[in-house]
């Protein structure tokens, strides 16, 4: 953590503060993540050395999920996940949103799987005794 004589908050890098806070395995993965416009600060593309404060507020998306959250504590160091779930404030509207695209996206998959082989010749027959019901 950097904390300047002019009594400014304390502050942290970007990047380091998203591996810390479990957004990405890595601090490569996190710095990729914020070069490639996945993470926004205050509304504005980010850079990985940026400083992030307390009360900064952040937009994260990773993969299709999407997280709007106020950071609560800054820390450089990676620990145990119930220790990187104090450092942010996730908003009520985001989770819901992402729980219901997750749900939706459960959905989506819950409907019709296509076949992983070639139908055998009893399948075959049945396919063919279907498309004759058109024909009467």
């Amino acid at each position: 953590m950097n904390e300047t004589s002019a009594g400014l908050k304390p502050s942290v890098r970007l990047d380091q503060w998203l591996w810390a806070a479990r957004f990405f395995r890595t601090r490569a993965l996190a710095r990729q993540a914020v070069e490639t416009g996945k993470v926004d600060a205050a509304g504005q593309r980010a850079k990985p050395a940026r400083p992030v404060r307390v009360g900064d507020t952040l937009r994260i998306t990773r993969g299709e999920e999407t997280f709007e959250i106020l950071v609560s504590q800054v820390s450089a160091a990676r620990g145990p996940a119930s220790v990187a779930q104090t450092l942010y404030v996730e908003d009520d509207a985001s989770r819901s949103r992402r729980e219901a695209a997750r749900a939706a996206r459960a959905a989506e998959r819950a409907g019709y799987r296509a076949p992983e082989g070639k139908p055998d010749k009893r399948a075959r027959r049945l396919i063919r005794a279907l498309g004759d019901i058109d024909a009467t």
